[in-house]
């Protein structure tokens, strides 16, 4: 009986089964494998972008359940020639700098990472039609910080409603922002402040549905072709038009975005209060003092950061601000 997998498939090596003994013990080394970086996934399959080309590539079963997103950079084997019906292997996975990740709801003890390796937050969120939900924000915020990314909030439909009101909840946490809205003939105002605050990065784009993110996408990046959906005017909830997560490279190699699903619900269970401070250096340094397992919150006693506003060393709207969003990972009604 001939053997399904030669000595140079990535599969001979695989763990063995339990009561056999092992095939080899010389590990691949992967000599000839090729950087690549994953720009979307579907159903087990991975469209890579590797020397230029787009490859579609499956994991190597040695991976196992080893998750594999968008933005991830991987060493491919087999065919990378990017021809029909060509399918390389992923047999590693680099380490990464960056993980935005989130659970279904807060007592869901399952992570599900969404985009890896971006250095921006994107949050896209409409001033009207539908309304902006600030404890969505919030939760959006409070990822970003966790997860080490920089966030930005782009608010959309200024032509609806005046984005100041919006914006005086969130100066205090020093949040950067662009504003957009459509002019009489329909074009997009501020899309250039938007692509300046893109350039140079690898940035994730998430809003709810209906706040006109998708239409963004399509304006930055020409031949993205990403569908876009309209508001219930019952419900006041938009259509998901996005299905997966897709990073498209914006005209004249200036950046990356990264489109995803609309997304209505932002748990933040794996989120630890000691590590959302670590956002805020101003703060923490006043936290030092603090009791063993305070948590910064509102209600703690003998908080650091209650001494430090008394004493006029901190800004009682940013300690305000950064409680708020502490508050918001337990907060379910978003």
């Amino acid at each position: 009986m001939s053997r399904r997998y030669g000595e140079h498939d990535v599969e001979h090596y695989e763990r063995p089964r339990r009561r056999t003994r092992p095939r080899t013990k010389d590990r691949p080394t992967y000599d000839d494998a090729v950087d690549g970086t994953v720009i979307t996934v579907d159903r087990g399959r991975f469209t890579l972008l590797v020397e230029g080309r787009t490859v579609m590539a499956m994991k190597a079963r040695p991976l196992g359940r080893k998750g594999v997103v968008v933005g991830d950079r991987v060493r491919v084997v087999g065919d990378v020639s990017g021809a029909d019906g060509s399918l390389a292997r992923i047999v590693e996975v680099a380490g990464r700098t960056t993980v935005l990740r989130r659970t279904a709801d807060d007592d869901d003890p399952i992570e599900r990472v969404i985009v890896a390796n971006a250095a921006q937050l994107v949050i896209v969120t409409a001033l009207a039609d539908p309304e902006p939900r600030t404890r969505w924000i919030d939760r959006a915020l409070v990822a970003a910080y966790d997860s080490g990314m920089a966030p930005l909030l782009c608010l959309t439909k200024a032509d609806l409603e005046d984005p100041e009101t919006l914006l005086t909840t969130y100066r205090s946490l020093g949040v950067p922002w662009v504003v957009t809205h459509r002019d009489a003939d329909r074009r997009i105002v501020g899309l250039g402040d938007l692509r300046q605050r893109l350039e140079g990065h690898s940035s994730v784009m998430i809003g709810q549905s209906g706040v006109g993110k998708s239409t963004l996408v399509n304006a930055l990046v020409p031949d993205a072709h990403r569908e876009t959906g309209h508001v219930n005017a019952v419900t006041g909830q938009g259509r998901h038009t996005s299905t997966s997560a897709v990073m498209l490279e914006l005209p004249e190699e200036t950046g990356w975005i990264v489109d995803t699903p609309g997304i209505r619900s932002f748990g933040l269970a794996h989120v630890r209060p000691e590590h959302l401070i670590l956002a805020f250096p101003d703060l923490d340094e006043m936290t030092e003092d603090c009791p063993r397992g305070c948590t910064h919150g509102e209600d703690e006693p003998e908080c650091g950061l209650d001494d430090a506003a008394d004493r006029g060393d901190a800004d009682p709207e940013r300690v305000a601000s950064f409680r708020r969003l502490l508050a918001a990972r337990s907060v379910t009604d978003y």
